[in-house]
């Protein structure tokens, strides 16, 4: 029987589940779709696989011993942008709000299909190839430009009046300009902030940028996630 083996330009995948049948099942089916895959059973072991190679994904399990699969998430985000998909054998609406909270890009409940799982992952990495995540002192979205440094957005020569709070929701969006920021992260330290708090304050924004704030062009929804601002 033939053995596929990955190239060496191929995505290098993070998996980390603490079930060694799964993993073993896992590992062999990314191979075999041309990803390189190193294995981890726990959170101290996908720090050690963390401190020395550089991954382009993570498939990361929720309930492990120890650490969870949450728990690293959320630490892992302090200090990286490497994208995680979660597994989790949970499906409930509050569970998939964590994981989300915690950093991770997209969830898959167990069970799944094999080609669900690689249709998401694909998908992520797509994401992550798509747009540079470089940040700029000034970013530009139609007629309007931001200057992150001074705070100022002007729509051609126009100078737009903004609320400190919309200048620092703009000025997120310029730390990732073209990129998916999630809801948990435009609430930041934010005291007494949350995300329907946050939705209210897009909104706001929109009717100074939108022509049609219901159907936004350049701040727009990604549904579950967070919000997109359309950089030039």
């Amino acid at each position: 029987m033939s053995v596929h083996v990955p190239d060496d330009n191929a995505n290098h995948i993070l998996l980390v589940d603490d079930d060694k049948r799964i993993r073993d099942l896992l590992t062999r089916l990314l191979k075999d779709n041309g990803y390189r895959v190193s294995a981890a059973a726990n959170a101290a072991e996908a720090r050690n696989c963390l401190s020395g190679l550089e991954f382009d994904l993570i498939v990361l399990d929720v309930m492990m011993p120890g650490e969870t699969g949450l728990e690293l998430a959320a630490s892992l985000r302090d200090r990286s942008q490497v994208p995680i998909l979660m597994l989790t054998a949970r499906s409930e609406a509050t569970d998939r709000i964590a994981g989300l909270e915690a950093g991770v890009d997209d969830y898959l409940p167990k069970p799944f299909e094999p080609r669900e799982l690689l249709l998401r992952m694909a998908a992520i990495l797509r994401r992550g190839n798509q747009y540079p995540l470089t940040a700029r002192e000034e970013i530009r979205f139609g007629p309007f430009s931001f200057n992150a440094s001074r705070g100022e957005l002007k729509n051609g020569d126009h100078m737009v009046r903004l609320t400190d709070r919309e200048k620092q929701i703009l000025s997120i969006f310029a730390e990732q300009p073209g990129a998916t920021v999630p809801r948990h992260k435009i609430v930041g330290d934010a005291s007494g902030l949350g995300e329907r708090t946050v939705d209210v304050q897009i909104n706001r924004l929109r009717r100074k940028i939108e022509t049609d704030p219901g159907n936004p062009i350049y701040l727009q929804t990604v549904r579950g996630i967070g919000y997109r601002l359309a950089c030039d």
